[in-house]
């Protein structure tokens, strides 16, 4: 069986259920609508309780065609917004017009089950709006509150005691690396939960500087907070900045992350992934640097690409180095919604309405969320092992699967709603990444899930 006609058979499937349970609401309007117009006694002058029965199957036939037709089946209910209200509410009008319409239009008493009264028309019709609005919005609130994005990555989230991390970084200055980033604007979010007293936000994106100093300034109310709008190759500028601030841990997350890109300029991509870790490396030792770590990849081990080379040239660097500082590199998965993955892809062309994008059917990948990446590089800042340190992230993720449950989380349906289409496979890029944590490559650390890749010192 196809994806597409996988789809179409659970998108009838839904359809089926919400059809019954607007019957079930439209039952229930009903039933109570006669309750409150004959003060909860039986209505014998319309043929009592089995006239009532009879009628519904008029009433709810005339509110469910009318739901059909102006289109309130097409989309999941986790997808309803304000702007559909006039859908439902024009289907709920006209339901009501028709069936005032036939008690008009049909005076003879027996026709009652066909012609319910004009009060009782009117009760339901505010009822059956209300009932049938309120359960798609409950729906949807609770789809929003039960179902992260994390769900996708089809395990669970790691967790970590960061309670060593932050005695360890409690009290000392610490310098971040492309703090502007996603990865680098939560590592100093969490360096100032942790109790750092001052913290080096170095970016040279303007705005991205912009925006972390802003929500760090109305966050941090404790660490003191250095915006510093620098390149990283500036080797000078950096050493001033070394010189005057004197950081004591370098997290160094700066980098050009992008596989297509880097595959493009790879000139530039090894002189800001690997000859400025060098730089930065470097200065470090020169300025008595406690601990050094680096921000890293999977795309590192057996590397095809040449994103992956220079981030695997630049472990061998901080590797090779001695000194007083020690260094440790952590190697990521994609991390799950940030700039570099394809979450903003997908999501950018789902609420376009747009094709979404795979480039292989069978391409799979590692995800970790941004907390455990931070978590990670937290543990790993607090350890003292010259080490690549990486984290268990469980299986694989298809990207396929990724992108169909990214659409269905929208509320569309995969291959109907939204196409789904294959570009192919880019230079640089594998079907399935790397991560060798067994016996053989690596030692299971202390804390849970990390480990430390054999032959890395």
């Amino acid at each position: 069986m196809t994806r597409t006609k996988e789809a179409w058979i659970k998108f009838l499937a839904t359809r089926v259920v919400g059809v019954f349970v607007d019957a079930f609401i439209v039952g229930a309007a009903y039933l109570s609508s006669f309750a409150l117009r004959f003060d909860f006694a039986e209505p014998v002058s319309i043929g009592g309780w089995s006239a009532v029965a009879r009628s519904y199957v008029v009433v709810s036939a005339v509110y469910l065609a009318a739901l059909l037709i102006f289109g309130c089946y097409r989309f999941a209910w986790r997808r309803i917004n304000f702007g559909e209200l006039p859908r439902y509410a024009l289907a709920a009008v006209s339901a009501c017009v028709v069936l005032t319409l036939m008690r008009y239009f049909m005076p003879n008493v027996t026709l009652s089950h066909i012609r319910p009264p004009y009060s009782v028309t009117l009760i339901c019709f505010v009822f059956s709006l209300s009932g049938i609005v309120a359960v798609r919005y409950l729906w949807r609130f609770y789809m929003a509150f039960g179902r992260k994005d994390e769900e996708l990555l089809s395990r669970d989230e790691k967790t970590f005691d960061n309670s060593i991390a932050a005695r360890f970084l409690a009290g000392r200055t610490v310098m971040v690396t492309g703090a502007g980033g996603t990865i680098g604007s939560e590592i100093v979010r969490q360096v100032a939960a942790a109790g750092a007293v001052k913290i080096l936000m170095v970016e040279r994106c303007e705005n991205a500087l912009y925006e972390i100093d802003r929500d760090m300034r109305s966050l941090s109310k404790n660490a003191s907070l250095v915006p510093l709008m620098v390149d990283i190759n500036d080797a000078a500028r950096m050493n001033d900045i070394f010189a005057a601030e004197k950081p004591s841990v370098v997290l160094h997350a700066a980098a050009y992350k992008h596989v297509p890109m880097v595959e493009l300029n790879p000139e530039e991509g090894w002189r800001n992934n690997t000859e400025a870790t060098r730089s930065i490396a470097k200065l470090s030792v020169q300025h008595g640097v406690e601990r050094f770590v680096l921000i890293s990849t999977d795309k590192a081990v057996n590397p095809v690409s040449v994103m992956g080379k220079t981030k695997l040239a630049a472990e061998k660097v901080i590797m090779e180095l001695d000194g007083p500082t020690s260094f440790c590199a952590v190697r990521f998965g994609n991390v799950f919604g940030s700039s570099g993955s394809v979450v903003p892809l997908f999501r950018s062309q789902i609420a376009k309405r747009e094709p979404v994008t795979v480039t292989h059917p069978d391409m799979r990948r590692y995800f970790m969320t941004i907390q455990e990446a931070v978590s990670l590089v937290l543990q790993a800042a607090s350890r003292s092992e010259k080490a690549i340190y990486t984290l268990d992230m469980g299986e694989s993720v298809n990207i396929l699967s990724l992108a169909e449950g990214m659409i269905v989380q929208a509320g569309y349906r995969p291959y109907v709603d939204i196409p789904i289409v294959f570009t192919g496979i880019r230079p640089g890029e594998k079907l399935f990444e790397e991560l060798d944590i067994s016996e053989k490559s690596a030692y299971r650390t202390d804390m849970a899930k990390i480990y430390i890749t054999k032959g890395a010192s």
